[in-house]
């Protein structure tokens, strides 16, 4: 008698559950792109930010909600339920795939993909780190991620063709679609401007990391098209001045200052008042700014040969007397920079054109390549061709690499490019990486003689990742690193830089035999932090990098921080220079101008010449900013000294400013504005 009581309470309790099936079987087609697009971004973003039950979830399933209805719309005008049942499978696997390359993207370069770059530089991304991408495929991790990915079209292939969902669609259906994606975005418009995140964060401060990490992959995506098709045409914002706090920097001795006097301002006679639409613009708005004075550094290179090079991956760390004693010396007998950043933007590409040009790289990948054909009239090979310098550039990887062939013979260099395939093939050795002592010491004697000169080298030596199998300079110099307090993901690091190392002190060496090292200075400065030691790319966890780095990284500038050098021999015979205020590769070039004292505007450098008056400020891609004061990201400000009392409107002139700064990196690249003002 129980047992039949039982079974008709389960009879009756499958009749509902029946029941309801029933009433929502016909809507489950209708929810299904949004509920499958919720799950690849809480997927995507867990897999490389790591948090997730935030406010960004809402905003990433409102987002989907809105996709997702979107995408049921456009497959439901087809009225064949086969024909929408394939159309559906192919939408998911294609999303997939789309997730997937960019997380795997995120792992190697931790830089989402955005439009820009993916058609600038994805295929050479490709095919320059494809062994290092299928290392990441082929483990653990990168099979997990693959099968979380795929899992949902692999299962809707398999149940599709039951009768479990409804693939049909009639006038209720489709309202109720609509209605979801309608509402989705009211919601989404309400939180943006009810302060639950800063609606600047859309318009003038759009940045598609930001959009991402706020919004999920697909809406950053969207909004990175949006913003390509319909960029923010406003005009330069208005901001009070701002007073300066400039840190003490140590004034050169007697022997090297020069007869004191009173100096002018490094500033050129430039008509700012004609041009239409943006070079109105960028005219009304250069001619706000203040030109800063030159000063006791001015002409101190004045004459002397130059050879600066992007170092792959270089990190302040390197910066030590046990492993790298000529670097160590280099970084500590010239001009000392304690508190240096690198702004990571789009990879390598993105940290060498901030060091050329001194411009933040605001179309992403495309923004070296856009320079090909443009008047690129202050980077240093240009300024130094024009007083008659010999110049070259190298780099010891494929020349044709991010369109090197035709960018980097637009630098201003008189003898143009030499990459691996025009010439360098002569130096180098086929293996991966390079190597920058095969470079450097196979290069020097062909300019060695030809002074003055300019020369410019993009290494590869330190390039990820920093094994003794998958990196030859990893294993070349295994044997002066094996047995450091690191673990061997760290030691291959030091191991791979070893070999900068060793260009550096055969350079040094020659030039000392040439007894033209006091008339010789060498820069150097990273394109990017070690992202080879990342690991998830995740802020706050990643270990090798934090091994590195001797504390853990957890911000952006924490992890962004490196060290320029400018050394000179002549520097080494006086008391040091030090510059303790805070200085980034957008201050390199205009630094350097001054220091050759070569005749240039500094209004029209975003950077300052550290020597000068200008107020220190370091800002990167997302609109996060330091100077003397603090630190902002992310929207908060951090003093540095909370007793310290900030100028009136401090925060809102400096976020001004730095969007400001943003917009003419923009606008001057996209609108060649060099060519207008010197062509």
């Amino acid at each position: 008698m129980i047992m039949l009581f039982k079974l008709k309470g389960d009879d009756v309790m499958q009749e509902k559950i029946k029941f309801i099936f029933e009433k929502i079987k016909p809507f489950l087609f209708v929810f299904l792109f949004p509920l499958l697009l919720f799950y690849y971004e809480a997927v995507f973003n867990l897999s490389t930010l790591g948090g997730f039950f935030s406010k960004n979830a809402w905003f990433m399933l409102l987002g989907s909600c809105v996709w997702g209805s979107i995408l049921y719309l456009l497959i439901t005008i087809l009225k064949n339920p086969k024909a929408i049942r394939i159309i559906t499978n192919v939408f998911m696997f294609l999303y997939a795939v789309l997730f997937l390359i960019e997380y795997f993207v995120f792992r190697q370069f931790q830089v989402y993909y955005d439009v820009n770059t993916v058609f600038a530089g994805a295929t050479d991304a490709l095919a320059g780190f494809y062994k290092d991408i299928l290392r990441m495929i082929f483990c653990f991790d990168g099979l997990f991620k693959i099968t979380l990915f795929l899992l949902p079209p692999v299962l809707f292939l398999i149940f599709s063709k039951k009768s479990v969902v409804e693939f049909t669609a009639n006038a209720i259906k489709r309202l109720v679609s609509a209605s979801l994606g309608i509402l989705s975005v009211l919601i989404l418009l309400i939180l943006c401007f009810t302060a639950v995140i800063n609606p600047v964060f859309l318009s003038k401060e759009y940045n598609f990391q930001t959009s991402v990490n706020n919004f999920g992959l697909l809406s950053g995506l969207g909004l990175d098209i949006y913003n390509l098709a319909f960029k923010n045409e406003e005009g330069f914002e208005s901001a009070d001045v701002v007073l300066p706090t400039i840190a003490p920097t140590q004034t050169p001795s007697a022997s090297v200052q020069a007869t004191p006097k009173v100096y002018g301002y490094n500033k050129m006679e430039l008509n700012l008042s004609g041009g239409s639409g943006k070079i109105k613009d960028l005219n009304s708005y250069v001619s706000t700014l203040s030109a800063t004075k030159q000063n006791d550094f001015t002409g101190l290179f004045k004459g002397k040969n130059l050879i600066f090079i992007t170092a792959e991956a270089f990190t302040a760390e390197l910066v030590n007397p046990d492993i790298n004693p000529t670097i160590y010396r280099l970084a500590t007998k010239g001009i000392q920079f304690l508190d240096y950043y690198q702004p990571s933007s789009a990879g390598t590409t993105g940290g060498e054109y901030q060091n050329v040009f001194g411009m933040l790289p605001t179309a992403g990948g495309k923004s070296f390549k856009n320079t090909a054909d443009n008047l690129n009239y202050f980077t240093i090979g240009s300024q130094l061709d024009r007083v008659g310098y010999y110049g070259k550039a190298y780099h010891n990887n494929s020349y044709t690499y991010y369109d090197r062939n035709k960018t980097h013979v637009n630098l201003g260099y008189s003898d143009g490019f030499m990459g691996k395939g025009n010439g360098m093939e002569q130096y180098v050795k086929s293996v991966w990486p390079q190597s920058d002592y095969e470079m450097i010491s196979g290069t020097l004697p062909t300019y060695i003689d030809n002074q003055p000169f300019n020369i410019y080298y993009m290494s590869v030596s330190g390039h990820s990742g920093y094994t003794r199998t998958g990196n030859m300079m990893t294993h070349r110099n295994w044997d002066v690193v094996k047995d450091l307090p690191y673990s061997d993901e760290v030691k291959g690091y030091f191991a791979a830089n070893y070999e900068l190392e060793k260009a550096l002190t055969h350079l040094v060496s020659e030039l000392e035999k040439k007894g033209i090292a006091d008339d010789t200075v060498i820069c150097i400065s990273a394109d990017h932090f070690p992202y080879g030691l990342q690991g998830s790319g995740k802020l706050g966890e990643m270990p090798a990098l934090s091994e590195l780095y001797g504390k853990e990284v957890n911000d952006i500038f924490t992890r962004d921080h490196n060290r320029l050098i400018i050394w000179s021999g002549c520097l080494e015979k006086e008391e040091p220079i030090v510059v303790s205020s805070p200085t980034s590769s957008l201050d390199v070039l205009p630094t350097l101008s001054n220091l050759f004292g070569l005749e240039f505007d500094s209004r029209l450098f975003v950077g300052r010449d550290v020597f000068s008056e200008a107020p220190a400020l370091v800002f990167n891609s997302g609109y996060d900013w330091k100077t003397d004061y603090g630190t902002y990201i992310d929207g908060k400000f951090t003093p540095k000294d909370p007793s310290v009392t900030l100028p009136e409107n401090y925060i809102s002139n400096m976020k001004t400013i730095v969007r400001n700064k943003i917009k003419y990196c923009s606008w001057c690249l996209d609108n060649d504005y060099f060519r207008y003002l010197f062509g």
